[in-house]
């Protein structure tokens, strides 16, 4: 009987360790990073005004949450990764473009 109780106690820790390695996007992650450490150089250099940076830091802010969507059932699929990675390309363009338009604080 402690055997059984033993490997169910196993098993069930086990398990939400399987689904969070399937939802994990260490690239997606990483380019979230750099395009926030774009934005907050953009800030420290002048390149960037209040304005902007907050428009900025929102569209951050909502790839995150659609990370956050496609990573709750412990799968993200390929359309949701698309998707993500669309946004994330969209937002990139958005901070390289403001970063160089000329306009200061």
């Amino acid at each position: 009987m402690k055997q059984v109780i033993w490997s169910v106690a196993i098993l069930s820790m086990c398990v939400p360790s399987l689904v969070f390695a399937q939802a994990e996007t260490p690239r997606i992650d990483q380019r979230q990073a750099n395009q926030e450490r774009r934005i907050d150089q953009g800030i420290a250099s002048g390149q960037l005004n209040e304005r902007e940076a907050t428009r900025l830091n929102n569209q951050q802010e909502h790839i995150n949450n659609i990370e956050d969507k496609a990573k709750s059932d412990g799968v993200v699929t390929k359309k949701e990764r698309a998707r993500i990675k669309h946004a994330q390309d969209r937002t990139s363009r958005h901070i390289a473009r403001q970063k160089h338009d000329r306009q200061q604080r």
